[in-house]
């Protein structure tokens, strides 16, 4: 290979394919289960191509053993794996409202199959996990990502090691502020249910006779669904600026 490429040249490529695939396997957008790993892969090839010019320069030689080229090698997909975990994590709060919505609403027993978690889900929670990744695309997020993995050899270069601490801590913060969250986007609903309970609770006290959950049922199922259509756009308009105050923390903006 050495009339198309350098050892040195192979050896760098090969580092920067390996975090830009890790990150795309995982990404919200391009790393769904319903995009074969071959589509995934194919693209992370490409982008290596358009990158490898520009990155080349920061790589160090090529390791005198084996065991030094393969640690190389997989630090950078658990560097790449991290990234792309990170900014997964942050859907989990769409899919807690949509949980939290569902059982306020008494409609958790509806379940559909979540192309993004590739397990069933509550069809709110899919719902709203559509939209997430709508938004992305109509938004140009994914324009950020890309410039998360590029900036990610500047905040994370080849010689530097992984930062195990401050990633398990960014992980904590991130899957606990994604359940605030998710808990925050729901409000509406949770209010209103508990309102509605506590009213029909009162309703059943004085009445007994009152067929309460005949009648409460199909109008908490109502209310709580013409709430939730009232407050789609503000959900989604929240949750992509704290996505994208996340990302931002990966691209310097």
């Amino acid at each position: 290979m050495e009339s198309y490429a350098t050892a040195q040249q192979v050896y760098a490529a090969g580092l920067v394919f390996a975090r830009v695939a890790a990150v795309l396997m995982v990404l919200p957008g391009f790393g769904e289960t319903f995009i074969p790993p071959r589509i995934r892969l194919s693209f992370a090839l490409a982008f290596t191509l358009m990158m490898f010019p520009v990155l080349s320069r920061g790589v160090p030689a090529i390791p005198g053993g084996a065991a030094d080229l393969g640690g190389a090698i997989i630090k950078e997909v658990l560097i790449g794996l991290l990234i792309g975990t990170i900014l997964r994590l942050f859907m989990i709060s769409l899919a807690t409202a949509g949980e939290i919505v569902s059982m306020a609403s008494t409609l958790s027993f509806s379940q559909t199959a979540n192309p993004m978690q590739a397990q069933p889900s509550t069809s709110l929670g899919t719902l709203l996990g559509t939209m997430g990744l709508v938004l992305i695309f109509a938004t140009d997020l994914d324009h950020l990502f890309i410039g998360a993995i590029v900036n990610s050899f500047q905040l994370f270069p080849f010689t530097r090691d992984i930062p195990v601490a401050d990633a398990g801590q960014l992980a904590v913060q991130t899957v606990s502020k994604s359940f605030a969250l998710g808990f925050q986007l729901a409000a509406p609903v949770v209010v209103f249910a508990l309102i509605f309970n506590v009213a029909t609770g009162l309703v059943g006290r004085v009445m007994p006779q009152f067929q309460v959950f005949f009648v409460a049922t199909p109008l908490i199922v109502v209310a709580s669904l013409s709430i939730f259509a009232l407050s789609f756009g503000v959900i989604g308009i929240v949750w992509l600026d704290r996505f994208r105050e996340l990302v931002g923390n990966f691209t310097g903006q």
